[in-house]
């Protein structure tokens, strides 16, 4: 799984939250994600159901809807 700032993670539940700060330089976990539900900072290692989902994609999908 690799990420940057500004793209979402998507947990199976559908819990979406944005990736604020990666820790390594090619993009792996963890990430500081806050949580769209609870506005909530984390440090997370997303399990291997979880994905992300880009800043690019994420702007289109709301765009479409």
């Amino acid at each position: 799984m690799k990420a940057k700032a500004g793209d979402w993670l998507v947990e199976p539940t559908g819990r979406r939250g944005l990736i604020a700060e990666i820790r390594h330089e090619d993009g792996g976990p963890p990430y500081v994600v806050r949580w769209l539900d609870t506005e909530h900072e984390a440090l997370v290692f997303p399990g291997p159901d979880a994905h992300v989902v880009t800043a690019e994609d994420e702007a289109a999908r709301l765009h479409a809807s």
